[in-house]
């Protein structure tokens, strides 16, 4: 029995061990350098962008009033979000006949899920590529510094997230426009048939915020900047900066070498 629960402890304590190990062997003081405190803030905004887009709901409505009469009111509530696939969200549009429950399903207008899930997914993709890129900064910094090959490939993937928050931020951000105006009231009664005859008189309903949107666009602009500026200090790290500083001091040194020369004849 002894031995078993020995055993057992042992085999509870290996992973925390490592776990302990991987901690302690961290050099968070490479967070207060200029690549380790730009790499940590994308990692914090990645979550931020497709965070805010990915977890977005809204609702728009109208108010149908049927034969003019103050108590047949319908009030019409459709609720929408990512992927913002618009086309497939139903809602029933009252048709003011005899029958009172009669009603037509209606969609909404447009399928702006592409850029949405594309600003998404970019999203997602760079918080696991910061996070790698961390771990292998603060724990493995030697081996970075040492194997030319890892700055080299961090500076490629650096300049291709770049571009692709441009791009992404940029559809999003026309996308977004796109949305708004396709959930506005006024866009929900002209879509409806029944607004547009005498048996009913349709007014705005409920206006959808899109203010947490809005800021997910803010927020893929800011990792754009925030890539485009790490480009530099990646950059820095790879042996195309040496050789164009060895460049640099190569002829400085041959003339100083050839003036001292003249200088002892």
């Amino acid at each position: 029995m002894s031995s078993a629960e020995s055993s057992s402890r042992t085999a509870d304590k290996s992973p925390r061990q490592q776990v302990d190990r991987l901690l302690v062997g961290l050099r968070w003081r490479r967070l207060e350098e200029p690549l380790g405190f730009v790499k940590a803030l994308q990692w914090l905004f990645a979550i931020f962008a497709f965070g805010s887009c990915g977890s977005y709901s809204g609702e728009t409505g109208a108010l149908v009033r049927c034969n003019n009469e103050p108590k047949d009111v319908s009030a019409i509530i459709v609720l929408f979000g990512y992927p913002f696939r618009l086309n497939r969200v139903q809602y029933e549009m009252p048709l003011c006949e005899e029958d009172d429950s009669a009603s037509k399903t209606m969609h909404l207008m447009g399928d702006f899920s592409a850029p949405a899930e594309f600003f998404v997914t970019l999203g997602i993709f760079s918080f696991f590529y910061t996070m790698a890129a961390l771990v292998l900064y603060l724990r493995f910094h030697q081996l970075y510094t040492e194997d030319k090959r890892f700055p080299l490939v961090d500076f490629c993937v650096t300049v291709s997230f770049t571009f692709f928050w441009l791009v992404a931020a940029a559809a999003w951000g026309k996308g977004l426009s796109d949305v708004k105006g396709a959930t506005r009231p006024s866009s929900l009664t002209a879509a409806m048939s029944v607004c547009h005859g005498e048996k009913a008189v349709c007014s705005a309903g409920a206006t959808p915020s899109m203010g947490l949107a809005n800021i997910s666009v803010l927020f893929g602009f800011i990792n754009f900047f925030l890539w485009a500026g790490n480009c530099w200090f990646v950059f820095k790290e790879t042996p195309w900066h040496g050789q164009g500083q060895d460049q640099g001091q190569g002829p400085s040194q041959e003339s100083a070498a050839e003036q001292g020369a003249v200088e002892k004849q």
